[in-house]
């Protein structure tokens, strides 16, 4: 508990952070660097993502995309609950958008951010129930995997049984990305709706449902 007093200050640390303007200035967008910065101490749900996409970075909140819609069907909440920080905290592997390459492709998270804000974020995160990791970057940095998304996924039951490997750690569940690329994904593997989404949505109603306990 003794990081939580500190962690609006890590915040504003973070939303001033422009350690990737030159690197964001050298890709085809030429962008500014825009942190988008989502959490608060006493939350118990953390989604652990990639990197904003364009439209993120527009608005300035998480998931405020196609994604995201198709983010919250799975986890089995509304906007309000995804977006209240009291309760749900959005740390992806890198805080900006980190521009499109020549081709109009998105570039991957500059490994700088995760280096310089990761490990401060989590400590001032102290009451984590349930980390869902989205996707190959957030996988191997939390779980320090080699492992693909789709074998990662797929062994769901023994990375959500075995957690980070701490007592009273939080509990963890991967998942695929949910951008409308990853589509045909979905088809292919029909067990990740009938097996992982149901106990992904009880996971997730059973963390969010306990009252809070008054700081």
């Amino acid at each position: 508990m003794s990081n939580a007093p500190s962690a609006p200050a890590l915040v504003r640390e973070i939303e001033a952070c422009r350690l990737c303007a030159e690197r964001f200035a050298a890709t085809a967008t030429g962008h500014n660097p825009r942190p988008v910065v989502w959490f608060r101490p006493g939350a118990r749900l953390l989604i652990a993502g990639q990197a904003p996409g364009m439209r993120v970075h527009k608005a300035g909140r998480p998931f405020a995309d196609p994604s995201g819609d198709r983010l919250r069907d799975w986890l089995g909440i509304d906007e309000a609950t995804f977006y209240d920080r009291s309760r749900v905290a959005v740390v992806p592997m890198a805080f900006c958008f980190p521009g499109y390459d020549a081709k109009g492709s998105d570039l991957p998270p500059p490994p700088l951010c995760a280096a310089t804000w990761h490990a401060r974020v989590m400590a001032a995160l102290p009451e984590l129930e349930l980390m869902v990791l989205v996707g190959g970057a957030s996988q191997r940095w939390h779980l320090g995997t080699r492992k693909g998304v789709t074998e990662t996924v797929r062994n769901w039951r023994e990375i959500c049984d075995a957690g980070p490997g701490t007592p009273g750690s939080p509990r963890i569940l991967p998942l695929p990305h949910p951008s409308w690329r990853n589509t045909g994904w979905l088809k292919r593997n029909p067990w990740f709706a009938a097996e992982l989404l149901p106990v992904l949505r009880d996971a997730v109603a059973r963390t969010l449902e306990r009252p809070q306990e008054s700081s």
